[in-house]
């Protein structure tokens, strides 16, 4: 395609995020509007039913493994492999806490929260780097982090859950960490509306990452 060389070398790592998050952002829509789960229009069904311990169904299990799967490499291509960006310790953060959220929504089998999470959040992935010349990301990350997020996930862990389960055990322990991606989801989201200030204001002559080091800092 002749890239630049700085380019060139980001290439791998936008294809595969870009390959990976299509494929699960498709078995997620799978799973929440072509199967009999009713976790999207009706969140706090989630808790219904729920015992610690329960099994867990195949189809969820395969999310389950998928996203693990994806996020225990991530931490390791994040610090060692991509770009190294403004935003990389955040990432490397935000890694740890979704595959922590993982893990545990599967030990105490809270799937239907766990799968629902993971649909709205992979909606517009968190690198911005393939999609940053665009404006669409900035109503679309608004949408589904900064509105659909709270308004399904939020809502059915922090409130509907003890309406459901009064002694649900962990309760904070997930709920802050789910309050700690939405506090990423923001952060990012401010970086997109960074980058549009920038376009509007004639500052951005070529398109480049707002989270990247300039040479000189680079460098440095």
């Amino acid at each position: 395609c002749k890239l630049q060389p700085r380019d060139a070398a980001k290439m791998p790592e936008s294809a595969w995020k870009l390959l990976f998050y299509t494929l699960s952002w498709s078995y997620s829509i799978y799973l929440l509007f072509f199967t009999e789960y009713p976790f999207f229009y009706d969140p706090p069904s989630v808790f219904y039913d729920w015992k610690k311990g329960m099994d867990v169904p195949t189809d969820i299990a395969i999310a389950y493994l998928m996203q693990c799967s994806f996020y225990g490499h991530s931490i390791y291509a994040t610090a060692y492999m991509d770009t190294w960006r403004k935003d990389s310790v955040v990432m490397l953060l935000h890694h740890v806490v979704t595959l922590t959220l993982i893990a545990f929504s599967y030990a105490f089998r809270r799937g239907g929260r766990g799968r629902l999470c993971w649909n709205l959040l992979l909606w517009v992935p968190p690198s911005l780097g393939a999609v940053n010349p665009w404006l669409l990301p900035l109503p679309c990350r608004f949408w589904f982090r900064l509105y659909w997020f709270p308004l399904k996930v939020l809502y059915a862990t922090c409130y509907s859950s003890l309406q459901v389960v009064p002694n649900i055990p962990f309760y904070f322990f997930f709920n802050a960490l789910l309050l700690v991606l939405t506090l990423m989801n923001i952060y990012w989201f401010l970086y997109i509306v960074l980058f549009v200030a920038k376009v509007l204001l004639g500052q951005v002559h070529e398109v480049n990452d707002v989270r990247e080091y300039d040479v000189e800092d680079s460098k440095k």
